[in-house]
């Protein structure tokens, strides 16, 4: 659990037992974060709760977080449901209590916390101009017909009571709210509400097309808090950082055999234990910054900063966008710690339960796509950092060699280096290259 989520949840049960009933806000899971969904409730209303519970998981731009609670509880009324995105920090998502509370209030309060905005949807309202009143029918049409056709909705002075952010969803969406049924305290309209008519009535306009109307040949998926980040973050990589590009061709062939060699001694321990390619790699990439640590450093505008330690970023593909988990001070440890921490935090990340600890920060990033057939390719840098590594596969390759025809196969694999230039010259990447290549190459320098 994450200081931020620890410092909130005491807060919350000190302002409980002052108040008994009290409103539990949207927390801040990380110093950048101004939005998140709920992913689910753990508890459910009415429901008690101890210290060290789990109350509910927020969906991140990068990961699922479990919010515990610090002391004992009761849930006295959930405002935000299961699913929820784009749910504002500091929003009222809850009402709670303490065990013996009357919780009859809890309705109320949970109304009024859905009224009020939260600080960080708090804008001055847009001036709406007042429709000008309908002119008089002429006196040859018939007064019949003119009331039929200008008729409202509501009786005049009929007022809908809705939340603030089913009204917005209902005016982007151009959806009556007279003809949507709340399902609120006292049928108050709330979000869910707008968005269940909205879907009903595109159900409904669907099954009354004819049975041969053309589907769409096309899918939109909604892009996801992750992706926004993602592409924000490359597309200013690429326009501000000043990539260039170094590549190295490796021989396997030495890596590769001790690697069988270590599986074998592995297997007679433990049969789930292997060694992959990338264990090797990390372990040669933390003793290459270690041998030119220019390259292990970071651009933050007046400073140049160069770290002691190697916490390398090893992209990992999930379901909802790529993320970077951080194997930290790689250069300490072993090829079985390596390869041992680098698979639970791969599992993590699909899994989508990283703590920001686990991968905020990074010191050096390594994007391999070699298991994939690729055999080439150039990588973006993940700002700050002044490089990343792009990993292709090993394939057979004809060398010169000193026999009688004169060549030899060798498994290669192929490396490019992206560089800022502003911290890292080319001689410099060039260096590193050379000191990867080298601990690459001859792999029992590891142990020394």
């Amino acid at each position: 659990m994450t200081s931020v989520a620890r410092i909130f949840s005491r807060r919350f049960h000190l302002s409980a037992r002052r108040h008994a009933l009290s409103q539990f806000n949207m927390p801040a899971m990380s110093p950048t974060m101004t939005e998140g969904g709920i992913a689910s409730w753990k508890k459910k209303e009415g429901e008690s709760f101890s210290a060290g519970d789990v109350l509910l998981e927020i969906e991140t731009d990068k990961a699922t977080i479990d919010v515990e609670a610090q002391d004992d509880g009761i849930m006295a009324k959930i405002i935000v449901p299961d699913g929820t995105k784009n749910v504002k920090i500091g929003q009222t998502i809850a009402i709670v209590g303490e065990e013996g509370d009357d919780l009859s209030a809890a309705a109320d309060m949970a109304s009024n916390a859905s009224s009020q905005p939260s600080q960080a949807d708090s804008k001055p309202k847009e001036k709406v101009d007042t429709p000008k009143p309908q002119p008089e029918a002429p006196k040859s049409q018939p007064p019949q017909q003119f009331k039929e056709d200008s008729k409202p909705d509501l009786p005049i002075g009929d007022r809908i009571f809705a939340s603030p952010i089913a009204k917005k969803i209902a005016l982007e969406r151009g959806i009556p709210l007279n003809k949507v049924k709340g399902s609120g305290p006292n049928g108050r309209i709330i979000r869910e509400d707008v968005e269940k008519y909205q879907s009903t009535a595109s159900a409904t306009s669907a099954a009354s097309q004819p049975a041969t109307a053309p589907t769409a040949d096309y899918i939109d998926t909604p892009v996801s808090s992750m992706r926004k980040t993602i592409g924000s973050r490359l597309t200013q990589s690429k326009q501000e950082v000043p990539h260039y590009y170094v590549t190295v061709d490796i021989n396997m062939d030495k890596i590769l055999k001790l690697r069988e060699v270590f599986n074998k001694t592995l297997a007679e321990k433990n049969p789930s234990a292997k060694l992959s390619v990338n264990d090797f790699i990390l372990k040669a990439v933390g003793c290459a910054l270690a041998d030119v640590p220019e390259a292990n450093s970071a651009w933050l505008g007046e400073v140049i900063r160069t770290y002691k330690k190697a916490d390398i970023s090893v992209a990992v593909a999930t379901p909802t966008g790529l993320i970077t988990p951080i194997v930290k001070d790689v250069g300490s440890k072993g090829l079985a710690t390596i390869s041992a921490e680098t698979k639970a935090l791969a599992k993590k990340a699909r899994d989508g339960k990283l703590s920001p600890s686990e991968y905020q920060g990074g010191t050096f990033t390594i994007s391999n796509l070699g298991m994939y057939g690729v055999d080439h390719f150039t990588a973006i840098i993940n700002p700050p950092q002044s490089c990343i590594l792009a990993v292709g596969s090993t394939e057979p390759k004809m060398v010169p060699a000193n026999n009688e025809r004169g060549f030899e196969f060798v498994r290669s694999m192929k490396v490019t280096m992206s560089s800022d230039h502003r911290t890292v010259d080319g001689a410099v990447a060039a260096r590193w290259l050379s000191a990867f290549q080298g601990y690459m190459e001859n792999p029992l320098t590891f142990m020394l």
